[in-house]
């Protein structure tokens, strides 16, 4: 189902990678993963699909910031410890959960690591952040 307007939804399809996986890849297998990413990218555009993509550096460059208390707190590396790593997103329009699922499932990383879709709210809900619609 659409939107309000009848319109397409948005999505923001998150990517997570295992950077061993990464680079265990040879020069070739890199360059192929690498321009398969790059051919559906541009097919998402051309079907009116792909608002925007992009790559992240790596989680060893990334800060974490955290207010406690009135006291910030700064952290070297992401807020997690895990194998995957957030690796990059893609912002994506599709008629449906369905859709934006196959468009996810289609992405050339989602066969070693994982891609978190989640629909985009339009604005912040005066009910509470995180309530449920049904």
């Amino acid at each position: 189902m659409g939107d309000a307007c009848g319109g397409k939804m948005k999505f923001l399809c998150l990517a997570y990678e295992e950077q061993a996986v990464l680079d265990g890849l040879t020069q070739a297998e890199w360059h192929a993963l690498r321009e398969e990413t790059l051919e559906y990218v541009d097919g998402l555009r051309l079907r009116g699909h792909l608002i925007d993509a992009r790559p992240l550096q790596s989680a060893a460059t990334a800060s974490t910031v955290r207010v406690r208390s009135g006291r910030s707190s700064i952290t070297d590396g992401p807020f997690a410890e895990t194998k995957e790593q957030l690796g990059g997103y893609f912002l994506i329009e599709a008629a449906d959960a369905d859709e934006a699922l196959r468009i996810a499932a289609a992405w050339p990383s989602a066969r070693f690591g994982t891609i978190e879709v989640r629909p985009i709210e339009e604005g912040l809900p005066a009910q509470g952040r995180y309530s449920r619609r049904v």
